[in-house]
C-alpha cells in the first residue's frame, strides 16, 4: 500500500479522521508531522488514545518526516499523513517529492484573518500562498471534511472573499 490520504487538519487525530477517513481507507498508521508535537511525549500519548484498535501513530518533525516519506509511500501499511497547518504541509513538500499527489484540507477553523471557504474550512492569505506553492510542486489541493462530502477545488480555495 501507500499513503492513502495526506490531510491538513488542526485537530490532527480525532474521530472524523480516524473513523470517517481512516476506516473507509483501511488506514493502519497515522503519521503526524508537527515539530512541536513530536517533541512532547505527553501530548503524543493523548493523540494515541484517539486511535484505539490496532492502528499505530507515528509523530515526527518536518525534517525527519521528509527523510521517511518515500519509504511510507511504498511500504505495505496504508497510512494517513496529517499536518496541523497548510504551512507545515508546504514545508514538507519543500523537502520531499510531492508531485502527483493530493492534499486534502479538512478542519481549519475560523480565526482572525481567515475567511470561510466551507463550514469546516477557513483560510488566510498565508494559507493561500502555501496552497499556491503546493500546486506549483505538482500537488492537487482540495477541501473535503469527509469522504462522501462535496469536494472544494483549488479555484474556490484560492478565491478572494
Amino acid at each position: 500500500m501507500t499513503i492513502v490520504l495526506q490531510r491538513v487538519d488542526e485537530r490532527l487525530i480525532h474521530g472524523q479522521v480516524v473513523i470517517g477517513w481512516g476506516m473507509r481507507l483501511h488506514a493502519q498508521r497515522f503519521i503526524v508531522v508537527d515539530d512541536e508535537l513530536a517533541a512532547s511525549a505527553w501530548e503524543r500519548e493523548l493523540y494515541e488514545l484517539a486511535l484505539g484498535g490496532d492502528a499505530e501513530a507515528v509523530f515526527m518533525g518536518v525534517a525527519e518526516a521528509a527523510l521517511h516519506l518515500a519509504e511510507w509511500r511504498t511500504d505495505r501499511v496504508p497510512s494517513v499523513l496529517l499536518t496541523r497547518s497548510v504551512h507545515t504541509m508546504r514545508r514538507l513538500s519543500d523537502l520531499a517529492e510531492f508531485a502527483g499527489t493530493e492534499v486534502n484540507l479538512g478542519g481549519l477553523h475560523d480565526a482572525p484573518g481567515r475567511t470561510e471557504v466551507a463550514s469546516y474550512l477557513h483560510l488566510d492569505e498565508g494559507d493561500r500562498a502555501d496552497i499556491r506553492v503546493l500546486i506549483e510542486h505538482g500537488v492537487e489541493v482540495s477541501g473535503r471534511d469527509l469522504p462522501e462530502a462535496r469536494r472544494v477545488g483549488s479555484d474556490a480555495l484560492l478565491a478572494q472573499r
